[in-house]
């Protein structure tokens, strides 16, 4: 079923979409006007809007450690971002993003939630912006990525939300809108793998394993393949050989 979906959808040229934004968000200017008080710059250019309010311990040891470990390429193509972290109690929204004139609007909430989480959570939005930056090639180059992994009977994925997509794309449950479904379970799966690999440059990771999971050699595949597109920075590595010697935990 997954692979008539699969067919059916890039006759329909969902997946061979040619980049809508890009060429326009790199050229984008980054704002050099003097930092506002309660504002402060963070690598690739990009400025954290509210850092007056936000934790000292977050914005040094999570927030700006993640945004430096963004390779320069990476940053490049996602063009100026301008980050905030409010502490709403009553929101009902983890992160968002939108675009405005000036560039890339990224909003993550701290309240109730782990310093590491809220790092996470601004590498996903990242991945969830990129989604929508790729090239028809390098789409194309993905989806096949995918469509290898469900011929290889894997059911695991990279985080929750991509597993819930792909589960719905398995199980067929709208055929009315299997468009619809596989660019979700495309976006998730991409955005958490880009969040994923960041994380990975940033520091020493956990590699969980289990049913729900995206295996070691899947994992390493989508690894090396957002290390081919965006190329780690000087001073950053993905892993330093294929076995690598990082823990595993069985959940």
């Amino acid at each position: 079923m997954y692979e008539q979906f699969l067919r059916e959808t890039w006759m329909a040229g969902l997946m061979a979409r040619a980049p809508a934004r890009s060429a326009t968000r790199e050229n984008m200017e980054v704002d050099h006007r003097p930092i506002t008080p309660g504002s402060s710059r963070l690598a690739h250019g990009w400025r954290l809007t509210n850092s007056g309010s936000v934790p000292t311990e977050i914005v040094l040891e999570f927030i700006r450690p993640a945004v430096r470990a963004v390779p320069s390429s990476m940053a490049r193509r996602l063009g100026y971002c301008r980050i905030s972290l409010p502490a709403l109690a009553d929101s009902t929204v983890t992160s968002q993003w939108s675009e405005t004139e000036l560039g890339l609007e990224v909003c993550v909430m701290t309240f109730g939630v782990e310093e590491h989480d809220i790092a996470m959570e601004l590498l996903l939005c990242l991945g969830q912006v990129l989604w929508e930056e790729l090239s028809a090639k390098e789409l194309q180059e993905y989806w096949t990525l995918l469509d290898c992994e469900i011929r290889e009977g894997i059911s695991g994925e990279i985080d929750e939300q991509a597993l819930e997509e792909k589960r719905s794309v398995l199980a067929g449950r709208s055929r009315a809108d299997r468009r619809g479904q596989l660019e979700r379970y495309g976006c998730a799966s991409f955005a958490g793998t880009a969040a994923e690999y960041v994380h990975c440059l940033w520091h020493d990771v956990t590699v969980r394993i289990g049913p729900d999971h995206l295996p070691a050699p899947q994992l390493w595949r989508r690894l090396e393949l957002l290390a081919r597109w965006f190329p780690p920075d000087r001073g950053y590595r993905l892993l330093p050989t294929r076995r690598s010697s990082r823990r595993e935990q069985v959940l």
